[in-house]
């Protein structure tokens, strides 16, 4: 921190400046540890921020371990996506990749001296009886048949165990607690399970694997993590997570500090849920523009100073709510404003035919006392225009001809009360960076819809407004016959606007012990917005296709897009929307 920087405060910093004050560390050690089982989403995106804004913030480390102990939902592509999740944010970890995976033989040599300090046991139970006989509101716990074994039996079965001699729910290891704890999670928690499941990690190496609350704790305790910060869903895991590190016998084990997660209307932060829709075929992938993933915000053109400003205006407490989806928009918008250059585009393509285009262009003359510069080319006339209003981007030549396309919500021939734009009645408007333009007719086809304006222009209002000329708006156009044909596509939540979605979405897959796949399928189902998605055959000025994928632009009067990453190439370009220009947050 600079000397003149204002000083940053939620309660996590606070906690760590008492504790360098005090002397109780001399270095702050954070981590990132993701299970690598699906892609990261919006809700990692604030961990991500505040794991490693504080390490920068105090002049520490901050580490990326993968928690990976469940082989059997877990790959390597996730792996690859979520590094470059991290990086594409703007975050480097401390040293090399780190996994969970790389401290089993250290896990299983705790398990022994657990099970020798008559602190773990080796339960023949079904995963249903297990279940059942934990108890709770208000129902009585029942003890395992195997609680009370000898520390032999439990080292000979766990032994068998990691030997492949039992099936898979035949037999786990528990901790030794308290049957009767108040807090579920100190029931005496699964802490070994038999997995016949390839690790991409370990191969076939292992046939147990340790849980991850028995895992994750042990392996901060490994790296020296100071400050555990997490999600409040794991504040009921915080008196486990302090059991096993103290029976290990860390002598200044790590602290656990729970923050509120992210949850934002009408956005699934759930991993599971985001992966049936993906196995639905709701979406396209993991990257689908409309997915609040990582990977789906990079390819729908979210820059990452946006969604790291989102974070940082969120600030973090313990007090869980849920957030407008609007204040990450404008977040968005604040990075794009100066950053992206200006184009025009028409979704909606409707044909003008500028009656008198040839004598109002044929005089060149005129054009060397206006403001504007343009060149005439072969019957075209070049309008040379900044790429930005403010910023030094350059410039761009658009052409302008005798047929152009606007767009079809641009006219209307029985308008609605406060429509400014172009009717029978309303008939002259300022065409951007050109003319002043008058509609004299419109053409209709069979079903009664307008095809076409038949048009004319003032040779005067070339970058000149007349005295005592009064026009109402301003739209943009299109070269008809210059112009590049394009698909852009328009998003909205995948979720509708409904109060029970806001609730459900609050629950963290973590939250639910028995996952029902066809209630999630269903849910989702309910809960779709069909118009999540519109694609239009949209046609661009010629600056807009000679880009490279990942350009962003603002389209003029549409909003901010983006190059698409996957599909786009210059014969046909796709563009993905960013976000809408302004809203009223």
């Amino acid at each position: 921190m600079t000397d003149n920087a204002p000083t940053k405060n939620n309660f996590i910093l606070q906690i760590i400046r008492d504790d360098l004050a005090s002397g109780k560390h001399d270095v702050i050690t954070t981590r990132f540890p993701p299970e690598p089982n699906g892609f990261l989403h919006i809700g990692h995106v604030k961990s991500i921020c505040l794991n490693f804004g504080v390490a920068n913030e105090f002049g520490g480390a901050c580490h990326l371990r993968f928690d990976d102990t469940n082989p059997t939902a877990e790959k390597q592509d996730y792996v690859n996506s979520i590094k470059e999740d991290v990086e594409w944010l703007g975050f480097k970890w401390a040293g090399e990749v780190r996994y969970a995976s790389h401290y089993f033989d250290q896990l299983y040599a705790w398990a022994i001296k657990l099970i020798k300090q008559g602190d773990a046991y080796v339960d023949l139970q079904t995963p249903e009886q297990i279940r059942e006989h934990r108890g709770g509101f208000g129902k009585p716990s029942v003890e395992s048949p195997q609680r009370n074994a000898s520390i032999e039996e439990n080292l000979a079965r766990f032994d068998d165990m990691k030997n492949g001699k039992y099936q898979e729910g035949e037999a786990v290891l528990r901790a030794k607690i308290d049957m009767n704890h108040a807090n579920m999670n100190m029931r005496d928690p699964i802490i070994y399970r038999v997995m016949f499941a390839h690790h991409h990690q370990t191969g076939d190496e292992w046939c147990i694997y340790p849980m991850y609350d028995y895992a994750h704790p042990l392996s901060d305790a490994i790296e020296n993590i100071t400050h555990s910060l997490c999600t409040l869903e794991f504040e009921d895991h915080r008196p486990f997570y302090n059991w096993v590190v103290d029976k290990v016998g860390f002598v200044k084990p790590p602290h656990q500090y729970e923050f509120s997660r992210l949850n934002i209307e009408r956005t699934l932060t759930s991993k599971r849920k985001l992966k049936r829709l993906v196995d639905m075929g709701v979406v396209s992938g993991w990257d689908d523009p409309r997915m609040p993933t990582v990977a789906g915000m990079r390819r729908r053109g979210y820059p990452a100073a946006g969604l790291r400003d989102f974070c940082e205006r969120l600030g973090t407490s313990k007090a869980e709510g849920l957030v407008d989806f609007r204040q990450l928009e404008f977040s968005v918008r604040n990075a794009l404003e100066n950053t992206t250059a200006r184009g025009m585009a028409v979704l909606r393509p409707l044909k003008v035919t500028i009656k008198n285009f040839e004598e109002a262009v044929a005089d060149f003359e005129h054009l060397k006392k206006q403001t504007v510069k343009a060149r005439l080319d072969d019957g075209v006339l070049w309008l040379s225009q900044p790429k930005h209003p403010s910023m030094d981007m350059g410039e761009r030549e658009i052409p302008f001809t005798k047929q152009i396309y606007i767009d079809k919500t641009d006219f209307e021939v029985n308008p609605p009360a406060g429509y400014k734009r172009l009717s029978p009645q309303n008939n002259e408007i300022r065409l951007r960076n050109s003319y002043i333009l008058k509609v004299e007719d419109h053409v209709t086809n069979d079903a009664g819809e307008v095809v076409e304006l038949l048009a004319t222009i003032d040779p005067k209002t070339l970058g000149n407004n007349p005295e005592g000329r009064k026009v109402k708006g301003v739209i943009h156009w299109v070269s008809a016959t210059h112009g590049v044909d394009a698909v852009v596509r328009v998003y909205d939540h995948l979720l509708l606007e409904d109060d029970e979605a806001n609730t459900q979405i609050m629950l963290s897959e973590k939250d639910m012990l028995d996952v029902d796949t066809d209630a999630d399928t269903l849910w989702i189902k309910q809960h779709l917005n069909p118009q999540s998605l519109i694609v239009y055959q949209a046609v661009v000025e010629p600056s807009l296709a000679d880009v490279a994928v990942g350009d962003r632009f603002q389209f003029e009067r549409e909003g901010y897009f983006v190059a698409d990453s996957v599909e786009f190439t210059k014969q046909l370009p796709v563009y993905n929307q960013i976000v809408s220009l302004k809203d009223g947050f």
